[in-house]
């Protein structure tokens, strides 16, 4: 295979933001199909495959290296897989999609303001109430890695297929691991992220699978599609 594959978000905002991207760097990303096809196109640049998926699917065939770049959230990267930031290169960083990945807890807590603060919550949590400290979250691996960061074990994380920010108020969780642009929701859930709380900053971001096989040929159709946009890869 002597082309690239170069996958953008399939819908919404994230698509228009993308393809605004590459037209202010003259690439016009076409979609002849229309909104509900998958395939797509570069003017001028026949080598270059397009194709339209959901941010999440792109972040893991970067990391699998099926596909060769994308624009995906860096959260996304980070959550998929824990060699995720390891097998990609970041390219550019897009200016949209900005979020940030943070620990939130009861503003009651009036004591815990930090995570070493929480680190003495959590290992004091089973003997005052019979179980472990609950986190709420979507971000399973970004909460493991962090938490293991700061010391923390005593836990144990409840997967959020709702609104996240809600679980401590209904009882299903204590704190909650979340991403937000504000942390106006948060707060009007009577949450806020700890002082040291934030994770991760996310935002999208123009990636380069560096598992992909990377023929002298195939590289230099990628290398050449990178220059159009003046951004670099290291893979």
């Amino acid at each position: 295979m002597s082309g690239i594959t170069l996958a953008v978000p399939s819908k919404g905002r994230l698509e228009e933001l993308t393809r605004d991207w590459f037209a202010s760097k003259g690439l016009t990303i076409t979609r002849p199909g229309g909104a509900r096809s998958y395939l797509g196109a570069i003017d001028g640049m026949p080598e270059v495959t397009v194709r339209f998926f959901p941010a999440s699917e792109i972040a893991r065939e970067l990391i699998r290296g099926s596909i060769d770049v994308g624009v995906t959230g860096l959260d996304l990267i980070h959550e998929t897989s824990e060699t995720g930031p390891a097998s990609v290169s970041i390219a550019s960083r897009l200016g949209f999609g900005q979020a940030d990945c943070v620990v939130a807890v009861p503003e009651a807590w009036i004591d815990v303001t930090h995570m070493h603060d929480l680190a003495d919550v959590a290992s004091d949590f089973r003997a005052r109430h019979g179980r472990w400290l609950r986190i709420a979250t979507k971000y399973i691996t970004i909460t493991r890695q962090h938490f293991a960061r700061a010391g923390i074990a005593e836990y144990r994380t409840v997967e959020s297929l709702g609104a996240t920010e809600a679980a401590p108020a209904s009882g299903v969780a204590d704190i909650v691991v979340d991403i937000t642009t504000t942390g106006s929701t948060l707060a009007a859930n009577g949450l806020r992220v700890l002082e040291d709380g934030v994770m991760l900053k996310s935002e999208a971001c123009l990636i380069v699978s560096r598992t992909a096989g990377w023929s002298p040929e195939r590289r230099a159709i990628r290398d050449q599609m990178l220059s159009r946009l003046g951004v670099t890869a290291e893979v």
